[in-house]
């Protein structure tokens, strides 16, 4: 078994170009932007003299490559600089916000697949009928809603008319943190679960008219039992794809959505870093992003891998 994973130092090694194209770009984009970080830092009380001395102190005076070069040192050596705007190490603000959205991401996966495996089997086991048309229905609408707007309606109508959740904010304890954070779960759910239910459906069919389905039904087997052992295990191999692919978008869907809820993450110090120019910060948010996308991607492969043995990217990579 172990020997199908070989392929995950391969895929380590060309994520390295990856992340390095990353910096570059961030860095370009983050510099290229219009303002002046030391004037957004300095606000009223920025005097000719002092924002001169600023950007001096920050290097900002210093041409782009040279500044590139030295944020690839640090970044080299861990170190992710200081947030311009309230003075602390990056890596600690990072640090703060990284469980708050990975929370808020792993609660959406969860309520999207309590509402995705339900309404696929629906639509599966009686294609092109009626509930097959209004799972059809639910897919178009939660997919063709923008998020933000799913989640003000959510705000609207389930925290201030009906007040069974909060408006916004994080809560203290952990109990409480997923009280808070149900909305906005909710909110990245609808939009992540139209793409699972699609796969999950075709795959089910596609079960549902196999050989060893037939062969569970002529020994016996039927109901939830040959639904859950034979079909519903063998058609989210598929779908684990799906899902590691929406994973990543999820991330920047969770930009807006944070933002919405005012929930503390990642999202939230992304938007804050970007208006006040702490390009800094920005940096730091957008590598970790990147880097969380291309291990979700390989430990997609790794679940897939483990899930269906006729899978071996070990061979592929030596291909």
């Amino acid at each position: 078994m172990l020997h199908r994973l070989n392929f995950i130092p391969g895929r380590l090694l060309r994520a390295v170009p990856v992340v390095f194209g990353v910096t570059i770009v961030v860095f370009l984009m983050v510099h290229l932007l219009p303002g002046d970080p030391a004037i957004a830092i300095l606000g009223d009380k920025g005097t000719p003299q002092r924002i001169a001395a600023l950007r001096e102190q920050l290097g900002l005076n210093q041409p782009l490559w040279v500044q590139y070069f030295s944020f690839i040192g640090r970044l080299l050596q861990g170190d992710l600089g200081d947030s311009l705007v309230n003075q602390r190490p990056v890596s600690e603000v990072l640090f703060q916000a990284i469980p708050v959205t990975l929370t808020l991401l792993l609660f959406a996966l969860v309520i999207a697949m309590v509402i995705s495996i339900p309404l696929a089997g629906i639509a599966a086991t009686r294609p092109n009928g009626a509930r097959d048309l209004l799972v059809r229905i639910f897919t178009l609408l939660g997919q063709g809603m923008p998020q933000f707007w799913v989640g003000i309606m959510l705000i609207l109508l389930v925290a201030v008319n009906l007040r069974l959740f909060p408006v916004g904010g994080y809560g203290l304890t952990d109990s409480e943190h997923l009280y808070y954070l149900f909305l906005p779960a909710l909110t990245l759910a609808i939009s992540m679960s139209p793409t699972i239910i699609r796969s999950l459906r075709t795959s089910t069919i596609a079960a549902l008219g196999s050989d060893y389905v037939a062969t569970a039904r002529s020994k016996g087997s039927g109901g939830s039992g040959l639904f859950v052992h034979h079909v519903l295990r063998n058609a989210a191999i598929p779908t684990i794809s799906v899902i590691g692919v929406n994973l990543g978008y999820l991330v920047g869907g969770s930009i807006v959505i944070e933002r919405v809820f005012a929930v503390p993450g990642l999202g939230s110090l992304m938007l804050t870093a970007i208006f006040s120019r702490d390009f800094t910060t920005i940096q730091a948010v957008a590598l970790f992003i990147a880097l969380f996308v291309i291990v979700v991607g390989i430990l997609t492969d790794v679940i897939y891998t483990l899930l269906d043995p006729r899978v071996n990217f070990s061979s592929k990579e030596r291909a």
